[in-house]
């Protein structure tokens, strides 16, 4: 099977089988994309590479060495920046996506690094977020618990943390922000199936028995609150300050203090101009939608990237134990149709 998405109609086709979980995706053969990808493999291969990598620097720790991981996932452009600089402002190690960043080394046929977890007894809670796309199909259908299961990694010292946000608002903040890297007709196949893609890691968490807790990047609208209750429910409130959430320089600084967030090496291209916001503490950040067409709000409806985001918004209120006014404060009209 060849995979296209450069129609509606084969887009359509292939939301259905991420939909499905079918294996067909594993074994396709995706061909390279310039600058990004420069092999023809599969999706089966590259995690293969990269698990096969993990499993080195994991086998010959006894459990009891790893410490909690709190992994964040979710589709690119949904917050998961400014989560990773806030849980490294309560001190705790914070990792921005470590794993996508051996795919993508992976995916040009370069020399695998492994991800260094730290001991628990140096670290005991660690934080990673990893984010699903934008720029070729490999990362836009990656499952990154799978890599740190299938390598060895303790399923009870994991906490997936399965993020999500508003489809237009993601969309256009795709279309927007990385349309110097991919056509704009690329970004919305890719985002479509990094969306449904995300829903398959949570899915396989549960399969897996590691606890999920659904985290919607709009109950950062109340930002103090939501980050105390997902801390509670997380098992971490002694770590929980309101510092770490409103305060992120210290006067006199202009940028964020976020020594604790530990970066990859990555390419020249992954270093998109203004990618990321500098901002001195966690917040909502509105994302204008008027730029996306018609035709393009039609495509996430009808291949179901709504109703993945209103199943999320419906497990963030069950998890986060949201009350009914707060709820509709911070999802609205989503709220009304979530499952």
């Amino acid at each position: 099977m060849n995979i296209d998405v450069t129609s509606h109609d084969s887009l359509e086709r292939i939301a259905d089988l991420v939909r499905q979980q079918h294996n067909s995706l594993d074994t396709t053969l995706l061909s390279p994309v310039d600058g990004f990808q420069t092999r023809t493999v599969t999706l089966e291969t590259l995690m293969r590479e990269v698990t096969e990598c993990l499993a080195e620097s994991f086998r010959h720790r006894p459990a009891q060495d790893f410490p909690m991981l709190y992994f964040a996932c979710g589709k690119a452009r949904v917050g998961s920046t400014a989560l990773s600089n806030l849980f490294g402002m309560t001190g705790m190690p914070s990792y921005y996506q470590p794993l996508k960043a051996m795919l993508r080394d992976s995916l040009v046929g370069k020399a695998l690094t492994p991800w260094i977890v730290p001991s628990a007894a140096d670290e005991p809670n660690i934080f990673s977020k990893e984010t699903i796309g934008p720029y070729v199909l490999a990362e836009s259908l990656f499952n990154p618990l799978k890599l740190l299961i299938e390598a060895g990694y303790p399923r009870h010292r994991l906490h997936l943390i399965a993020l999500d946000r508003e489809p237009a608002s993601a969309l256009a903040s795709w279309l927007e922000k990385l349309i110097s890297r991919a056509p704009e007709s690329t970004l919305l196949a890719h985002y479509v199936v990094a969306a449904l893609s995300a829903v398959r890691v949570a899915s396989y968490a549960r399969q897996q028995g590691v606890p999920v807790t659904h985290y919607v990047y709009e109950v950062s609208k109340e930002a103090v609150s939501s980050v105390r209750v997902l801390f509670d429910r997380l098992g971490i409130s002694g770590s929980f300050t309101e510092n770490a959430v409103t305060s992120w320089r210290e006067p006199g600084q202009e940028q964020a203090n976020n020594a604790r967030v530990i970066f990859p090496s990555e390419a020249a291209i992954y270093k998109v101009p203004n990618l990321h916001t500098s901002d001195s503490a966690y917040r909502y950040q509105r994302r204008v939608t008027t730029s996306l067409s018609q035709a393009q709000l039609d495509v996430l409806e009808r291949c179901g990237v709504n109703d993945a985001y209103r199943a999320s918004v419906a497990a963030c209120v069950r998890d986060l134990d949201l009350n009914a006014a707060t709820s509709a404060h911070l999802f609205g009209e989503w709220l009304a149709t979530a499952a």
